[in-house]
């Protein structure tokens, strides 16, 4: 169900095989890719036979700034159940001419509110290094909270890489109680004339 989305700053759309010269540059930025395999460059075949594919599939979007159309990166929402998408994983990966701005946070909470409220959700989970703050960052941002940290086997060794993996996760229960709040917090109080 890879349906275009619209924030205030972003559209987000499904990727195409036209996509490649996108993937294939933005895998090719080592500061990109340093927390997925060290800043290793990605060959364009490995690209076009093994990456591409799979951002094909359910639950990944390229984002393009709505200002321009110029293509920022892509965002996945991407079901661990074959069958629905009852528990998704958040993630996403942005040019570096894109960091600082926001659009990681404004894309990764358009995915999670479509995940809560249109797909069927109950469960957002999201993975990144222990030393990536930024993406830490991000994912508070998103609403995900931290749920643990784990060590796992990785084929290449990466700096930071032996302080392990964080896991982030949101539950609706949990989701529903932050947009009950954050409603709350923006009610307006109701106008009292003075000496009432």
């Amino acid at each position: 169900m890879n349906a275009f989305l619209r924030t205030a700053r972003l559209v987000l759309r499904p990727l195409t095989p036209h996509d490649l010269d996108e993937v294939v540059a933005l895998d090719n930025d080592p500061e990109v890719m340093r927390y997925l395999n060290g800043g290793r460059p990605a060959d364009r075949e490995e690209v076009r036979g093994r990456s591409l594919p799979r951002l094909l599939g359910r639950g990944f979007w390229a984002a393009e700034r709505r200002a321009d159309g110029a293509w920022l990166g892509w965002f996945a929402l991407e079901p661990l159940e074959a069958e629905g998408w009852r528990t998704v994983e958040l993630g996403y990966r942005l040019r570096r001419a894109a960091w600082g701005s926001g659009y990681a946070t404004e894309g990764g909470r358009a995915l999670v509110d479509r995940g809560f409220g249109a797909l069927g959700t109950e469960r957002v989970t999201a993975q990144t290094m222990t030393v990536n703050a930024r993406s830490r960052r991000v994912l508070e941002k998103c609403g995900l909270r931290y749920a643990r940290t784990f060590f796992a086997e990785w084929p290449e060794t990466i700096a930071g890489g032996e302080h392990g993996d964080v896991e982030y996760v949101l539950t609706r229960a949990e989701w529903e109680a932050d947009r009950a709040t954050a409603r709350a917090v923006r009610a307006p109080e109701p106008y009292t004339p003075p000496g009432r």
